[in-house]
């Protein structure tokens, strides 16, 4: 049995399956984030994934062989070499290191995606500005703190997570420039979506009665996750996920990119997920509808339908 993890910007889910092959739904639970100060937010995602494994099964809890996160794309924490977070988190739409990516321009090839006041390259930046000694730091994803939580091990990403901080996906590896720039010693080390993390520690063991040999995963971002879900595999294939915010999503056999015009492209095994992403999506309708009122209005959507 294996269990997925979502981490959304207004919530988080769990979801159970038999096998990869045979996708059987054996038990799924959510989390709605409260409203919180940023100085709690550590804490908020931590509580939602400790509920969220709580609230599965005992049953099926004891039977996990693998748990995977994703994350939503660029949001990002300083931490110390444990993992314990030293800052409030900037989240993915976050634009308060705009100022910095002159500095960038400087540095960065003219169409990098770190080129953006709210690449995760430049929310590095803002975090790390006042520190002198950065070799007890890590900067980390959503999905990598969320994961270290339960296997220990800080300091690893996965190369989708990875993208928008300016590795290079194309060679699997960080390039010369990044490694010449000063926030060297916190960047994370990257592994491939779905590689073994480790197991999960002794302490979540028995805390959630799960198998010693429980295996964490490495995760993704939030939309790729979502592209995965879809079942979506031929070229040309491709995937919108409605949520907070808009994603797109193309099984592309070639890489497209142009940063002038918000479109990449992730790694997709020997294959590439072009797309890109708008800040507005589902959440612009709390401007202008109750909670209740998009609740009941959701009920009458007829999801079969295009």
């Amino acid at each position: 049995m294996y269990l997925g993890i979502d981490f959304g910007t207004s919530g988080a889910r769990a979801i159970a399956i038999r096998s990869a092959e045979a996708s059987e739904v054996l038990a799924d639970c959510r989390y709605v984030f409260p409203s919180v100060p940023e100085t709690q937010l550590t804490e908020l995602w931590q509580a939602a994934l400790f509920d969220l494994l709580d609230r599965l099964p005992v049953e099926i809890r004891a039977q996990l062989q693998a748990i995977a996160i994703n994350g939503t794309s660029g949001t990002v924490l300083k931490c110390d070499r444990s993992g314990r977070p030293l800052a409030v988190p900037l989240l993915y739409n976050d634009k308060r290191a705009a100022g910095l990516v002159s500095e960038l321009k400087d540095i960065a090839p003219a169409r990098s995606l770190a080129l953006s006041a709210s690449s995760t390259l430049a929310k590095v930046l803002w975090l790390t500005r006042d520190e002198e000694n950065l070799s007890d730091r890590l900067c980390l994803h959503q999905a990598d703190w969320l994961a270290s939580l339960l296997h220990g091990r800080a300091g690893v990403t996965d190369y989708h997570n990875c993208l928008k901080l300016g590795y290079d996906v194309a060679a699997l590896r960080y390039p010369d420039w990044m490694l010449d720039m000063a926030i060297a010693p916190v960047l994370p080390e990257v592994v491939a979506p779905g590689s073994d993390l480790g197991c999960v520690t002794p302490a979540i063991a028995r805390q959630f009665r799960l198998p010693t040999n429980c295996i964490v995963r490495a995760g993704t971002t939030d939309s790729i996750a979502a592209f995965l879900a879809s079942g979506a595999n031929e070229v040309g294939d491709g995937v919108t996920s409605l949520g907070s915010t808009l994603a797109i999503k193309l099984l592309s056999a070639n890489r497209v990119e142009d940063a002038r015009y918000g479109i990449y492209s992730h790694r997709f095994g020997d294959r590439w997920l072009a797309g890109g992403a708008s800040n507005t999506g589902g959440a612009v309708l709390k401007q202008f509808f109750s909670d209740v009122e998009l609740r009941r209005l959701s009920k009458e959507i007829e999801g079969d339908r295009p």
